[in-house]
């Protein structure tokens, strides 16, 4: 299962981890993985592209984490945005992707 940990201080996005597996299918034909992936690989490069230096990532064989370090308007509705996505995702395949607010 995938797991993706919001972290929020005073309603404003800070960090957001996404480990694991969604287990939906085998590596390379889960879909799940693939809808993940694309959510949030397409909204951090939307923030970078509109603006660098509002956060920062790193990708390793455990997930993804990114931390926010800009609480200007646009980057937080683009990250509102993917955990709105990210949260319609898990409604649809609740066995396979959690979003918990921490």
């Amino acid at each position: 299962m995938i797991q993706v940990q919001v972290y929020k201080e005073t309603r404003k996005y800070k960090k957001i981890l996404i480990l694991g597996h969604a287990m939906y299918d085998d590596y390379g034909k889960d879909i799940v993985c693939s809808a993940c992936s694309s959510i949030v690989t397409t909204t951090v490069n939307g923030i970078l592209a509109l603006k660098e230096g509002t956060l920062d990532y790193l990708v390793s064989k455990k997930g993804m984490t990114i931390n926010i370090k800009s609480d200007d308007q646009i980057t937080q509705v683009l990250i509102n945005n993917m955990v709105s996505l990210l949260k319609e995702l898990e409604s649809n395949y609740p066995t396979n992707i959690k979003v918990n607010f921490c």
